[in-house]
């Protein structure tokens, strides 16, 4: 009988672990998961940012292209009484329009750059978050496992 009884209860600890490990693993995914929505948020709203950033650069580029082809169009008036003068103007606001648009570049790619590493910084985040889960769960799973009689 107390044989029995003993291999009850030596069931009845392997069941209650067993749904302590299951409720320690379900805990951890639950977690993980939170983490992992917490990263596809993080970078959606990079990825929101870095287009408003790129959109107004865009903007302004517009606007100062626009303005180049108002000034161009009351200058072409000017023309055939000073044809050199226009064209020494127009070489002029060639280079300063190239300047301005390698300017947009560089500050497009600097954009792009910031984004890029506030996205590994939280990547980076979440990983080792991850990482400290599964050593949390493998240290309670093992404890666990190490305490059967």
């Amino acid at each position: 009988m107390t044989t029995t009884m003993q291999g009850s209860e030596m069931f009845a600890q392997m069941t209650g672990r067993a749904v302590e490990a299951f409720s320690v693993l379900a805990d951890a995914n639950q977690k993980i998961m939170r983490d992992l929505v917490d990263l596809s948020a993080s970078t959606a709203k990079e990825g929101v940012r870095l287009y408003a950033e790129l959109s107004s650069s865009a903007v302004e580029a517009l606007k100062d292209t626009q303005s180049y082809l108002l000034r161009r169009q009351g200058e072409m008036q000017e023309a055939p009484r000073d044809p050199f003068a226009v064209y020494q103007k127009s070489v002029l606001e060639s280079v300063e329009g190239t300047q301005k648009a390698f300017k947009l570049f560089e500050s497009n790619a600097q954009a792009m750059t910031r984004s890029a590493e506030r996205l590994q910084v939280t990547a980076e985040q979440t990983g080792k978050e991850i990482q400290a889960t599964f050593a949390q769960v493998a240290g309670t799973v093992k404890s666990l496992s190490v305490t059967l009689p």
